[in-house]
């Protein structure tokens, strides 16, 4: 398979590229590297970086891809064919579709996207031109790879798309052992609760609740972020952050391998993101979700969201009707230990699937795509 991501440097791709491997595939992966990331450990056969690209700048993004596919031809000679293409995102589909034209065998071509970028919304004539583009390039895929169901309902089922799959954002997991809840834990009575917000760090809102929740509840509450913050988000996230006595950020984390460490520090998993509200915001399904129910973490969602619905469905977390300060201080600051204890037997009781990806799980995916070669050379053999 040929992987052709936006963002190299981007743990999410990490992880994708190693459960594909983990089923039995061969991996290239050829794309963008973000300024200011180091060079990514991928373990993966070919490795190819096209040029350097920027966080929110859209337009440099789309630039770089052209400059890309108008030089296809003095860095193709680095790959071989492959079976199957995977395009992460629009501006890789435009370069798919080049590169399943150049090769003879004319590979079988998957887009992936996983998130809804509000241009593709616009009710303009850039959402039209961002859609149509999208359409035409995805006509040529065999499948659509999503993480949310949200996805399909509110977007790719009223625009058009090819036959979709959801691939949920489940944690690539060995089956070893679980993080659990400080709650369960025999010294938790008089603990302070412990909330954590940790992954991409890209909602000022969040920020701002959180630390005035921390603050209001004077030592009672605290707040642990990790993670990468997007800056260009908050006015000045180091500020924000800084000398405050009850919220403390404390960097980026490997993943998976800490976390069961960094989810059983904390009581609660904060599931909640406006960074695109009422749109991607409301429709996705996040990482966090997945990583702190599977190491005992009690989630936190927004109702009406499909994280909210996830939630619901499997009984667990708590579902805030909104985040103003009262409701906050009501339905997360006034948890008792007993009620804690009790949220977090719930979570810790669910069967591991419904949160980690297995090497059968893998494996799966794995032969799903590998019969979408198969499909496209009948159907060349046909034409």
């Amino acid at each position: 398979m040929l992987y052709l991501v936006p963002n190299l440097a981007d743990p999410a791709t990490a992880r994708r590229i190693d459960m594909l491997r983990l089923g039995g595939a061969t991996i290239d992966v050829v794309g963008f590297r973000r300024a200011g990331t180091a060079v990514p450990r991928l373990d993966v056969g070919t490795y190819l970086e096209l040029d350097e690209t920027f966080d929110a700048r859209f337009v440099q993004r789309l630039t770089a891809t052209v400059r890309a596919s108008a030089g296809l031809r003095r860095w193709v000679t680095r790959l071989q064919e492959p079976d199957l293409i995977i395009a992460r995102n629009l501006e890789m589909l435009a370069l798919a579709s080049r590169l399943q034209d150049h090769w003879a065998g004319s590979p079988a071509m998957v887009y992936e996207c996983l998130d809804i970028h509000r241009l593709m919304l616009r009710q303009d004539a850039v959402g039209t031109a961002m859609r149509a583009a999208e359409q035409h390039w995805s006509k040529k895929a065999s499948l659509l790879i999503t993480s949310s169901p949200a996805f399909l309902r509110n977007y790719f089922d009223i625009h058009g798309a090819p036959p979709a799959q959801v691939v949920e954002n489940k944690v690539l997991w060995d089956g070893g052992a679980r993080g659990a809840n400080p709650a369960l834990a025999a010294s938790a009575a008089g603990s302070p609760l412990r909330i954590g917000w940790f992954g991409a760090l890209r909602c000022a809102r969040s920020l701002a609740a959180l630390d005035g929740l921390a603050t209001a509840m004077q030592g009672k509450v605290e707040v642990v972020l990790r993670g990468r913050p997007a800056l260009n988000e908050f006015d000045d996230f180091p500020a924000a952050v800084a000398g405050r006595p009850h919220l403390h950020f404390e960097g980026p984390y490997r993943n998976p391998d800490d976390l069961p460490a960094i989810y059983s520090d904390v009581h609660l998993a904060w599931a909640i993101d406006f960074f695109e509200a009422g749109q991607n915001s409301q429709w996705l399904l996040p990482n966090r979700i997945y990583e702190g129910c599977l190491h005992g973490a009690i989630p936190v969602a927004l109702a009406g969201t499909e994280t909210a619905a996830f939630v619901e469905r499997h009984g667990i977390g708590i579902v805030l009707p909104d985040i103003a300060p009262e409701t906050l201080r009501a339905m997360l600051g006034g948890l008792t230990p007993e009620r804690l204890a009790t949220l977090a037997r719930a979570v810790a009781a669910l069967p591991p699937e419904h949160f980690a990806a297995t090497a059968d799980n893998c494996r799966t995916l794995v032969d799903q795509l590998a019969s979408l070669k198969t499909a496209r050379q009948s159907l060349t053999e046909a034409a």
